[in-house]
């Protein structure tokens, strides 16, 4: 069994940052790539940006968080974290973390996701 927790969302004003976290814990072999996407109301769920566990990790962002959101990982404790700067009130939503997890050195990488947190910025 495998749990992804996430933490660090909450109310900031505009202009204001947060760090986001996510855990994974349980039965893992490896976690291939790890990410965030959110889901603002009456939308649907989009990438904000994922990490691969390659070398230093290469990274992709929604065109819109670039040069505000940092994506990184720690693979020693299974997390990775999203901080957010200069938010503004189009970044709120619910933010999902997400990891492609592998239970063993043979089989595959199964996608695995957080209960979300919410991420309210007001104006």
């Amino acid at each position: 069994q495998v749990q992804l927790v996430e933490s660090g969302g909450g109310l900031v004003q505009a202009g204001g940052s947060l760090r986001l976290s996510c855990a994974a814990s349980g039965s893992i072999f490896s976690i291939n790539s790890m990410g965030w996407y959110r889901q603002a109301p009456g939308k649907q769920r989009e990438l904000v940006a994922i990490i691969t566990n390659s070398g230093a990790g290469s990274t992709n962002y929604a065109d819109s968080v670039k040069g505000r959101f940092t994506i990184s990982r720690d693979n020693a404790k299974n997390t990775v974290y999203m901080q957010m700067n200069s938010l503004n009130p189009e970044d709120t939503a619910v933010y999902y973390c997400n990891a492609f997890i592998r239970y063993n050195a043979v089989g595959p990488n199964f996608s695995h996701w957080g209960q979300g947190t919410q991420v309210t910025v007001s104006s």
